[in-house]
């Protein structure tokens, strides 16, 4: 039985995951900072599916959290098959304003804790010639995004290193996923203060459960990039063909308070 490490588990594409993996017989180590939400999912999914659920309440914003979430599973010889970086957040608001913490923040949890967890279980991966890594992105990552500046930023970092990383990867039997959801109904837009925003209001968003299958199927057939939804797709590659002031500018309109 294969074992799948996801973090950011504990509620919206990543809680679906580790349903998806659940379900197909996987044990699953369960990331998140909430560690009552992350022993009621865990216990969900043990009743559910018979399966391992190992909970691992850790704040990823912790630069030290990778190391020793990577040395805690080393001792007790876990072996990892499946790593899902899910975990992530965003904050709306000018650059300027935004607590200089918060921006630090984001690009630990969606940058630097997502880059320290795949090198680290990636080389034991490369040796047995087996595994899936998957990144959760964003389309926000195929545009800048004024009021949202730090988080586009980290979303298109994300893409970039997963499509380099599946490429240097051919041949060696582990596969890596970008998958690029749209606005989705989770608990993000709530901590991000995107609400409220034409984004969230104007636009049906996609629901998670959704979103993690695309990505799950996607993950399993080991493809690199999967844009989740036809509409995102097509948004996603009409930004490629117009000039980069007017999609920047369309793009700050949906973060403003929808009126």
């Amino acid at each position: 039985m294969a074992t799948a490490l996801i973090t950011g588990a504990s509620t919206g594409i990543g809680y679906e995951l580790t349903k998806l993996f659940a379900r197909d017989h996987h044990d699953v180590i369960l990331v998140a900072r909430s560690a009552s939400k992350l022993a009621q999912v865990a216990e969900e999914l043990r009743r559910q599916f018979g399966i391992t659920a190992m909970p691992v309440p850790l704040d990823l914003a912790d630069p030290s959290a990778p190391q020793a979430l990577f040395e805690q599973l080393q001792r007790e010889r876990v072996q990892v098959d499946f790593l899902v970086n899910n975990a992530g957040y965003g904050i709306r608001g000018k650059f300027a304003t935004i607590p200089l913490e918060e921006s630090v923040g984001q690009i630990q949890v969606n940058i630097t804790a997502l880059t320290a967890l795949t090198r680290l279980f990636l080389p034991a991966m490369i040796e047995r010639r087996s595994g899936r890594v998957m990144n959760v992105a964003s389309t926000a990552g195929f545009q800048p995004g004024p009021l949202m500046a730090v988080y586009y930023a980290t979303k298109a970092y994300v893409i970039s290193f997963s499509e380099a990383i599946a490429n240097e990867l051919q041949g060696t039997g582990v596969t890596v996923t970008c998958l690029c959801p749209g606005a989705t109904d989770t608990e993000f837009q709530k901590r991000a203060g995107t609400e409220n925003s034409v984004l969230f209001k104007k636009i049906p968003p996609m629901d998670a459960k959704t979103v993690a299958e695309d990505g799950y199927r996607a993950m399993m057939a080991g493809k690199t990039l999967v844009i989740s939804g036809l509409r995102n797709r097509l948004l996603a590659e009409s930004v490629r063909f117009g000039p980069r002031k007017l999609v920047t500018a369309i793009s700050r309109k949906i973060l403003e308070q929808a009126r």
